[in-house]
């Protein structure tokens, strides 16, 4: 590559740094959306083939980088819905659309290339192009999964996840991005891991020629992330390292005396603490009792990821009294065609309809929901006010009933299974999850101290919950209930449903559940959720502890 080119191309990261563009955004948080950016792929594959005919002699960086789009585009075209379920994909694909794609605009910004990014810019304005937010979100979500499902680094780097070769291996760039992208999240424990790998395969990588960073990149990221986790002697040794290569490197030259002046203060501290280098200050051993039932704490996180993996499995007693069986719910109808209902828990009672959802009505509620896609929010305990949150990764669009047949039908099922009245029940809500789409821990209900919930429904709380499995998800993506270890895994058709609220009125708070986190796969599902108004004599008050076994 020419010195020209070289300083053209140093050039075109500083613009990258300092400029932002004006994009369609917030695509990771639903995965219907991002098949929409193969397609925008695609476009800019055929503009930028075009620009290259013309400059093919000068501007081999250029043609080095279409070969590869074209290259993971061809693996994706054979079947995208299979590809951007894969979260490492759909990662690889917003960052070539966000900081790949900018420096490909920067560097045609000259000469004849000015035509095609005169061709960028309107098709900016008619496709959908992700954000810096969408390439961070996609990190993030990237790094829930490797947690929550305790991937290794390394292997997720080649493109397996739980073992399973899903995509092509990433790139010394894709690495160093996944990287950079936590160290400006501040998660700097992923940042060592992540430029750990950027660093092994840049050694593995000797003819790379589009590679962004170098190694006293890497060395100043990791350095300063390894002081942020306390290990101050393994900081300086980095930056050592990197003086090596960089003598005259004036960040690195101060954080050398910095990072001095702090071991000689932590020797000092090893000195008054006495021979043995206890703390003046002992730390209790009692464990910490959890008051609050609505807090994610540690104890319940831990939980949760087990519950996830599969890890945390019913005992036999447990399991020993749950049935399958055929009801009616005292419906006429049902009479002629029974529900399939299978027990999932006793108590809270929680049960799994099968065949509730038809693959004709799910394509219907499908088509319906995407163009109404916004995303999906919580509700402030205090305000009272909707917002999102980065705890509930999903878009979902809300379908009345009077709309169309199919969602008539759908809602009149659930009186069917519920056996509770569904004039004070809530809109179907449509549901796609997106990159590692999850919902922590959450009450369906609202807690007494959350006096603004459901305000304006004038409903009374929410009694009960029916959830509707409109796709089968490959890995990840199941139900669990966090304080009773039952696990609900997706399955297409399927529904299930469980009472919120005591027969007292109070909430139950061992149906505190979490979605979690999409593996691989796309996660469909919808909601339908029964308020208390109009169910006094379908499921009537009581002062005595409730089985929960509803209307069946």
């Amino acid at each position: 590559m020419s010195s020209c080119l070289r300083l053209q191309l140093a050039l075109g990261v500083l613009v990258l740094a300092l400029t932002g563009v004006t994009v369609h955004g917030e695509v990771y948080t639903a995965l219907a959306e991002m098949e929409e950016l193969l397609e925008t792929e695609s476009v800019l594959i055929n503009n930028l083939e075009g620009y290259i005919r013309v400059q093919e002699d000068r501007l081999s960086y250029l043609k080095n980088k279409m070969d590869e789009y074209q290259r993971e585009h061809a693996d994706a075209a054979s079947d995208i819905t299979a590809y951007v379920s894969n979260p490492i994909n759909a990662y690889l694909l917003t960052k070539r659309l966000t900081t790949d794609w900018r420096q490909v605009e920067n560097l045609m910004g000259h000469e004849v290339g000015a035509d095609f990014v005169q061709n960028l810019t309107q098709y900016r304005n008619v496709l959908k192009f992700p954000s810096d937010e969408d390439l961070n979100g996609a990190a993030v979500a990237l790094l829930r999964l490797q947690d929550t499902y305790q991937l290794d680094t390394s292997s997720v780097a080649r493109g397996k996840l739980n073992g399973i070769q899903y995509s092509t291996a990433m790139s010394s760039d894709d690495c160093f991005e996944l990287g950079r992208q936590s160290y400006v999240n501040r998660d700097y424990y992923h940042t060592v891991l992540w430029m750990n790998e950027a660093m092994a395969r840049m050694l593995e990588e000797p003819h790379n020629q589009t590679q962004s960073f170098t190694r006293a990149d890497v060395l100043e990221y990791l350095a300063f992330s390894t002081y942020k986790q306390g290990n101050v002697e393994s900081a300086l040794t980095m930056t050592n390292e990197l003086l090596q290569l960089l003598p005259d490197h004036e960040r690195a030259n101060g954080n050398k005396k910095f990072y001095e002046k702090e071991i000689a203060q932590l020797k000092e501290m090893r000195k008054m603490k006495g021979d043995d280098g206890s703390d003046a200050m002992p730390i209790s051993d009692l464990p910490v009792a959890k008051s609050d039932p609505g807090i994610f704490d540690m104890t319940e996180r831990k939980s949760y990821e087990m519950l996830c993996r599969g890890e945390l499995k019913p005992s036999p007693s447990v399991l020993r009294p749950l049935r399958c069986r055929y009801v009616s719910n005292n419906v006429p109808f049902l009479r002629l065609a029974p529900l399939k209902l299978e027990e999932a828990f006793m108590d809270p009672y929680i049960v799994i309809y099968h065949d509730a959802m038809y693959d004709s009505e799910i394509e219907v509620l499908k088509r319906m929901a995407r163009p109404r896609f916004r995303r999906a929010t919580v509700q402030n305990s205090v305000t009272g006010a909707l917002e999102t949150a980065n705890y509930r990764i999903s878009k979902s669009a809300w379908l009345k009933t009077a709309e169309h047949r199919v969602i008539g039908t759908v809602v009149q099922r659930t009186a069917d299974m519920s056996g509770l009245d569904m004039d004070s029940a809530e809109e179907l809500q449509v549901v796609n999850y997106g990159i590692g789409g999850h919902y922590e821990p959450h009450f369906d209900f609202a807690r007494r101290e959350e006096i603004r919930a459901f305000e304006g429904l004038n409903l009374g709380n929410r009694i009960a919950t029916m959830l509707f499995y409109m796709s089968d998800v490959e890995q990840g993506g199941a139900t669990v209930f966090t304080s009773v270890h039952a696990v609900l895994w997706p399955k297409k058709g399927t529904a299930a449903f469980w009472m919120n609220l005591h027969r007292s009125g109070e909430g139950d708070v061992r149906t505190r559940h979490a979605a979690c986190p999409v593996l691989t796969g796309s996660k469909w599902v919808s909601n339908k959720w029964i308020h208390e108004r109009g169910q006094e004599f379908r499921r009537p008050c009581d002062l005595v502890a409730d089985h929960g076994d509803f209307a069946i």
